[in-house]
């Protein structure tokens, strides 16, 4: 995927970029090229690749969710920023907090948000399951979002006690998504959710299957969840 393609492809969603924005790319696809150098950020450093399978991916949850008005969103396990910053550039009204286990992609993360000149951009170097238990953030946002972490019975349990209620939660998935809402539904239920939409898409150009997974919160999270760190991915709600 080319800039002209990212661009022509988003403007026929709705999602028009300026040459600042798209400045905003250029500088964010280098400082991923640059930093993966000394740092393990991402498998795919090919700008076509990146541009389709990294920016445009990310973006492709503004296709069926509205990000034009004002949203606080947590993004879980964001690793080199994936889907809230490339959200972020198309939509600068948005209020991102991202959260990541490991102090070096927060370093990356917090350089990467100074670079492009993001405000209202929060990062917390924490595991998903110590954040959702600290009273200051759980329950808080509007959006929680998760792009290809963990199978949705165990993801459910990370990102739905920050939701607040009436929330929502969007997983982003690739293939095999039926199976996991099948065996996720316990647990979606008990954490207060309840699933609303999937909508199901090919990526342009490869033609890979991708999944929407769009999740209302109608109640509060029972106090025990999530439980501790790794408890959730040994044992899932099932």
């Amino acid at each position: 995927m080319d800039i002209t393609q990212f661009t022509n492809m988003l403007e026929e969603k709705g999602i028009t970029l300026s040459s600042y924005q798209l400045n905003q790319f250029e500088k964010y696809y280098q400082l991923l090229v640059e930093w993966n150098e000394k740092m393990n950020l991402t498998a795919i450093t090919e700008k076509p690749e990146v541009y389709l399978k990294h920016f445009f991916d990310s973006i492709s949850a503004g296709f069926f969710y509205d990000f034009n008005k004002t949203l606080s969103i947590c993004d879980v396990g964001a690793g080199a920023g994936f889907p809230s910053i490339p959200l972020k550039i198309c939509f600068p009204n948005l209020h991102i907090s991202i959260v990541d286990s490991l102090q070096k992609r927060i370093t990356f993360l917090e350089e990467l948000s100074k670079q492009l000149q993001l405000e209202n951009v929060t990062f917390y170097h924490d595991r998903a399951e110590t954040f959702g238990q600290k009273k200051e953030v759980r329950e808080s946002f509007d959006l929680v979002m998760a792009r290809a972490v963990a199978r949705l019975s165990v993801l459910s349990e990370l990102c739905l006690p920050l939701v607040k209620v009436n929330g929502t939660f969007i997983a982003m998935k690739a293939s095999s998504v039926n199976e996991e809402i099948k065996d996720g539904q316990k647990a979606i239920q008990i954490l207060g959710g309840e699933v609303k939409d999937v909508h199901h898409f090919s990526l342009p150009i490869e033609n890979s299957d991708r999944n929407i997974v769009i999740i209302h919160k109608n109640k509060i999270t029972p106090k025990k969840y999530p439980r501790k760190p790794g408890t959730p991915n040994r044992t899932p709600i099932v």
